[in-house]
């Protein structure tokens, strides 16, 4: 039996179950083996993922991310586990300024002090592209793992029944399957801030918030609504479980998002030890 100390945490709802793994206690193996159980809200602790704070695997970084979708699987980058993982590694006293990776891909974490929000810079990513779903038009983009936007209304984002419904289907479908994808439903202000719903791949449901879901429903909108390029902007995005807020700036030349940045609360809802 192995006792395990964890920390409950929650960015804007999505909740995770987050270890300081940079002993190495738990191996790559036993992590995927034991999210499942770990992540069930009945006969575990309860989240939408597991992250485990590792030793840097890559040069210049100062620690890696490994984060699993609560069914076990890789879901890529996460943004508000993301931001969970620098929030634990600051109260960690390991300073407020972060570099460390996903995989292969490396991102920059900045805690404010002052008012607890914490900023995750992600690498560029390139414009969306249209693709069609039975007869459905969506936007595809890559913020570090995969995601689909689809443009809805605020009445229909209350529908949650319908929403997990047709989420469930863009998912599973053989269009974009292996390795299928993350659901955006928005609905877009006249201000051009955003109301999010999403369906997220893995936990296999909506979520309170998706950080990376947050991301490309604020390029996708960029896209749609032909903004001005090379100009620095910001967009906030409403979910269920608060705000966030996604700065970007298109590149007029290749028409990709660079300076992309997530910025929104994160905390520790409690600490307990778990008995695998």
């Amino acid at each position: 039996m192995i006792e395990l100390h964890f920390y409950k945490m929650q960015g804007t709802g999505n909740d995770f179950v987050v270890i300081d793994n940079r002993d190495g206690k738990l191996s790559l193996d036993e992590i995927i083996e034991h999210t499942p159980q770990l992540c069930d809200r009945i006969f575990g602790i309860g989240a939408d993922g597991f992250i485990a704070l590792n030793s840097p695997q890559l040069p210049d970084t100062d620690y890696t991310m490994i984060y699993r979708n609560s069914d076990g699987s890789d879901a890529g980058m996460c943004g508000n586990g993301a931001r969970c993982l620098a929030r634990l590694a600051w109260q960690l006293g390991m300073g407020t300024n972060f570099t460390f990776n996903v995989h292969d891909a490396i991102y920059k974490a900045s805690v404010n002090e002052d008012n607890g929000l914490i900023s995750i810079s992600f690498p560029d990513t390139l414009q969306p592209k249209w693709i069609s779903i039975d007869d459905l038009k969506l936007l595809q983009i890559y913020p570090g793992t995969e995601h689909l936007v689809l443009h809805t209304d605020d009445k229909k984002l209350a529908e949650e029944e319908e929403l997990n419904s047709l989420g469930r289907k863009i998912r599973n479908h053989p269009v974009i399957n292996p390795p299928g994808s993350n659901v955006n439903f928005i609905s877009i202000r006249p201000d051009k801030s955003i109301q999010l719903q999403t369906y997220e791949r893995g936990v296999e449901g909506l979520t309170q918030a998706c950080g990376t879901g947050a991301i490309a429903s604020a390029l996708a909108t960029d896209f749609i609504t032909s903004a001005d390029a090379n100009e620095l902007r910001n967009i906030q995005v409403t979910v269920k479980g608060g705000i966030l807020n996604v700065q970007f700036k298109r590149n007029e030349a290749t028409g990709n998002y660079e300076e992309i940045k997530l910025t929104g609360p994160a905390a520790v809802v409690y600490e307990g030890t778990f008995h695998l």
